[in-house]
């Protein structure tokens, strides 16, 4: 798919991963709609791109809100060519309480299916559109220590398939983003938890794989909205660890509890 001239809504693109995927749709010639929480962030973001020569709108905008993601569809530039569903927390550790799930259900995936309750009629009406689930390789995988992150990346995970599925032949396409740990604002705030749970499962981040950048995750989604490549694994070794696990579940389930207690146990 080319992105020139194309109109790109990015979530959570106040920081982190967000900025970077606005930053490198920008530069590929995209106009860019920023959404964030932090109206501070949309806007830094939105002069980053435009210092660089590209275009760029920043909205206060809550990911999980219909009116919000109304809003960010149809836009100063147009309606929403490709959407990017972005915004994501890692939301409480262990087993949480029923608020935390609400709330880590609400922005890890009732966002992305809202999204597309708008703007999958849009984009089958003009015989065209692109969706991009910035899931994680806890949706292939898991996520020592966080039930409602490794849940909902599951479902991210398993939502974006059913898209692509369905609505494949009706000029729709979907890209899946998987990676293993990114340095960002997200996996700082867990190393720096006080809860055990938090802390083991952030050490479990950054022993799985080479902590990488998020411009390296951004470069890798843009490659991947331009091929129509559904999975997109920045860290390689995930496709290995994934074909790992469906070969033998229970040898992969008994493997997990052992890392977790050499985690636990350093």
């Amino acid at each position: 798919m080319d992105i020139e001239q194309r109109v790109v809504v990015v979530t959570g693109a106040g920081s982190g991963i967000g900025r970077a995927l606005a930053e490198a749709f920008a530069a590929g010639g995209a106009r860019v709609v920023i959404g964030d929480v932090d109206q501070a962030g949309a806007n830094e973001t939105a002069s980053r791109i435009s210092a660089a020569g590209g275009s760029a709108v920043a909205l206060r905008a809550d990911a999980a809100d219909p009116a919000d993601i109304e809003a960010l569809a149809d836009n100063a530039f147009g309606p929403a060519d490709i959407y990017v569903a972005n915004a994501g927390i890692i939301g409480a550790s262990g087993l949480g309480t029923d608020t935390d799930w609400e709330r880590i259900l609400g922005v890890n995936l009732r966002a992305h299916i809202r999204a597309a309750e708008v703007l999958v009629p849009q984009w089958r009406s003009r015989g065209r559109g692109y969706f991009v689930s910035i899931a994680s390789a806890a949706g292939l995988l898991s996520q020592i220590g966080a039930a409602g992150y490794a849940v909902t990346k599951h479902a991210a995970v398993g939502f974006a398939e059913w898209l692509a599925i369905t609505y494949g032949d009706d000029g729709i396409g979907v890209s899946c983003v998987c990676p293993l740990g990114v340095d960002t604002p997200l996996l700082h705030a867990v190393r720096n938890a006080d809860e055990p749970d938090a802390l083991v499962g952030a050490e479990s981040i950054v022993q799985s794989g080479l902590v990488i950048s998020p411009q390296d995750v951004a470069t890798a989604t843009v490659e991947a909205v331009r091929s129509e490549r559904f999975l997109v694994l920045p860290h390689p070794q995930v496709l290995d660890m994934y074909r790992h696990k469906g070969s033998d579940y229970d040898r992969w389930i008994a493997g997990m509890r052992r890392y977790q207690r050499s985690l636990r146990e350093g």
